[in-house]
């Protein structure tokens, strides 16, 4: 199976590295979910008060798992990175980035770090779309070693 190659050309930045497939298919299942569970409440005639606004809380409850679950990106601007997780959100400068790592049964990349820490940056992960997040990953790499200090191995 042939890989993307890395970019000859450094993208123009700020950009924003996300798994977009995943990304819409987590949105549309918690919208679906939402406006069906929420339909439910409205047309079971048999629903106290109280049970439709369990409904509707619990739907609410559901979708936000899924809004949370599709909130991961990196996005690399000029001065350093941001990599946005599920619960946290950390800025990075570029010299601090040693590494981009994407090794085959990673469920996304890693990035070394110059106080000894590998950080998880899920807005790069090869679940639905491989050979894209090969490609980012091989694109940050290549912003890392060009703008940062850090010694870069392979």
């Amino acid at each position: 199976m042939s890989e993307p190659a890395a970019p000859s050309v450094p993208p123009t930045l700020p950009v924003t590295f996300r798994p977009t497939r995943t990304r819409a298919v987590l949105l549309g299942v918690g919208l679906a979910m939402f406006v069906t569970i929420t339909a439910i409440a409205v047309i079971l005639e048999t629903l106290s008060p109280g049970e439709r606004v369990s409904f509707v809380f619990t739907a609410v409850l559901l979708s936000s798992v899924l809004i949370l679950l599709s909130r991961p990106k990196v996005v690399a601007d000029e001065d350093g990175v941001t990599v946005v997780n599920l619960t946290t959100t950390r800025r990075l400068e570029w010299a601090q980035i040693l590494r981009v790592n994407l090794r085959p049964g990673d469920a996304w990349v890693f990035l070394d770090l110059n106080d000894g820490t590998s950080l998880p940056a899920l807005g790069i992960q090869p679940g639905v779309a491989r050979a894209q997040a090969i490609s980012d990953a091989r694109t940050l790499r290549a912003l890392a070693e060009t703008r940062g200090t850090g010694a870069n191995d392979h």
